[in-house]
């Protein structure tokens, strides 16, 4: 069989601040080691907010990018690499989009969130799902401030999305949208981009080291204390005595700590090494996301890499997964968590080396590389 063909690709991404936790920054760095692994000649052209935030009026110049699709671009970058394909990760806020039609070779873009759909990225307002804005209602989010609570704030990225997608030039312009979940494919499909130009590969986390890690009896939430992501409600309902390790950070992290019971720990933010020194100690992964996820979160996929089972709440394209890959159990916040803990406690000790097999197979690096490069062979063939 003969082996694909070296490229170069060249990666654009803008990096978010520091102060914006998540794992977005981590995917197109994980994903560049990756293809330089498999033989691949990998240049990243980014715009870092962290720096760029200390020049004089960077807000400004955001909003007015963002707003226009025009300001800085990466063309003369590109340029100068010649990539085989540019594969664009996010331009959100530092980089314009209308470059892109100005780009003659292969272009891949990936839907990391739904930023083309919404202001504020997760199609949720006021504690619950909201997609207003996709299903017609163009100005919902000027008019709710969505972005950051300002209607100020939000007026630039209702002007870039007012069109939809068929308006927006990266879109209209990539050979090829990769989306990351099952939900994100239908929900881009429903806002007009076509089925045969949309691509389902699903992000990888690198291989974790073989860690035994003390075995407690103890569950584990992950992720961002902000409503959208269901922690403060998780906590509400959290039954005493009950141990909960809480790892991460965010704007309810006051709230969080006022109605947790005292068995609820929190470690604070922690990063990846020692995140996965303990995982695998715990009893299973708890997610509670309320929103359309984007894509399926890198701390599922962290989870199934430590064998760690997933009780997930309905409301997220987590919960699809788990029951499609049967990593773990699925409930809803309706039903009692103390018997969906019990529920878990029974069959999760079965579930660990499935959920390893799954990462393997779905979600390892092998698997993405062969899907990626296939798709950037097939674009440049």
């Amino acid at each position: 069989m003969t082996p694909p063909r070296k490229l170069r690709i060249a990666l654009v991404h803008s990096f978010y601040g520091g102060s914006v936790p998540g794992g977005e920054n981590m995917v197109p760095l994980d994903q560049a080691e990756a293809l330089r692994r498999a033989g691949h000649d990998v240049h990243l052209v980014a715009a870092r907010t962290d720096e760029l935030a200390t020049r004089p009026l960077h807000p400004l110049r955001c909003a007015v990018t963002v707003a226009s699709g025009r300001g800085r671009t990466p063309l003369p970058e590109l340029r100068a690499i010649a990539p085989d394909v540019v594969h664009v990760h996010n331009l959100f806020p530092n980089f314009g989009r209308a470059w892109a039609a100005q780009w003659p070779g292969p272009l891949v873009a990936t839907l990391h969130n739904y930023r083309p759909l919404c202001a504020s990225a997760v199609l949720y307002r006021d504690g619950a799902p909201c997609t207003r804005c996709p299903d017609g209602d163009r100005w919902a989010g000027l008019r709710n401030g969505c972005y950051r609570g300002s209607r100020l704030a939000t007026l630039p990225l209702a002007l870039a999305s007012r069109d939809g997608v068929s308006g927006d030039p990266l879109l209209r312009r990539a050979d090829r949208v990769v989306v990351l979940s099952d939900l994100s494919r239908a929900t881009y499909e429903g806002a007009g981009i076509p089925p045969r130009r949309m691509a389902l590969i699903p992000n990888f986390v690198p291989a974790p080291d073989a860690v035994t890690a003390p075995q407690v009896p103890a569950w584990v939430y992950v992720g961002r204390l902000s409503e959208e992501k269901g922690i403060l409600e998780l906590l509400r309902r959290w039954p005493v005595g009950v141990r909960l390790d809480v790892i991460g950070n965010g704007v309810l992290e006051e709230d969080c700590r006022a109605v947790a019971p005292d068995s609820v720990r929190f470690l604070g933010a922690l990063d990846r090494a020692a995140l996965r020194e303990l995982l695998p100690g715990y009893r299973g992964a708890v997610f509670t996301s309320r929103c359309y996820e984007g894509a399926v979160p890198l701390v599922y996929v962290e989870a199934l890499a430590a064998g760690l089972p997933v009780l997930a709440f309905e409301g997220s394209s987590v919960p699809l997964a788990v029951r499609a890959e049967g990593t773990g159990a699925v409930t809803s916040w309706d039903a009692p968590l103390t018997d969906a803990l019990h529920a878990a406690d029974r069959i999760f000790p079965a579930l660990r080396e499935h959920c390893r097999g799954v990462y393997a197979r779905q979600y390892g690096e092998r698997a993405w590389t062969e899907r990626m490069v296939g798709l950037y062979q097939e674009l440049t063939a």
